[in-house]
């Protein structure tokens, strides 16, 4: 089997908050929309984002309403600590300030609009 592409489909109460908030923050660009869908890619590569309203009739009816609670969307950056500053400096609230994990891994946490959480994480050099 061979994969092209990797997309990571979330249900949330308001697509198009959790699509401005990645354009925004993340660089993320719209590829299509609909009602209650919203599709994104990102220009580097790496995983593409679809979000989907909770309830869209065309999610089969025991997913309907449930939404992306739990999850963690992650992504690796470069400099971690100037991807903290820029955020904070663009408004976006740290919910869980930079750290760095004994086994090598600086991360910190943002949430977006409809509380799905993104980690920003950088491998520590050694």
């Amino acid at each position: 089997m061979q994969i092209t592409t990797t997309v990571v489909s979330l249900t949330v109460e308001d697509t198009a908050a959790s699509a401005a908030f990645l354009q925004r923050h993340f660089g993320y660009t719209e590829q299509m929309s609909a009602d209650g869908f919203v599709s994104l890619a990102h220009p580097g590569g790496g995983i593409g984002v679809v979000y989907l309203r909770r309830g869209l009739e065309v999610l089969p009816e025991d997913q309907r309403d449930r939404t992306a609670d739990g999850l963690i969307l992650a992504f690796t950056v470069e400099d971690i600590a100037a991807q903290e500053r820029r955020l904070r400096e663009e408004g976006v609230e740290i919910t869980l300030p930079l750290r760095e994990e004994p086994w090598g891994e600086k991360l910190f946490q943002v949430a977006d609009p409809n509380g799905v959480v993104i980690q920003l994480v950088e491998w520590a050099q050694r």
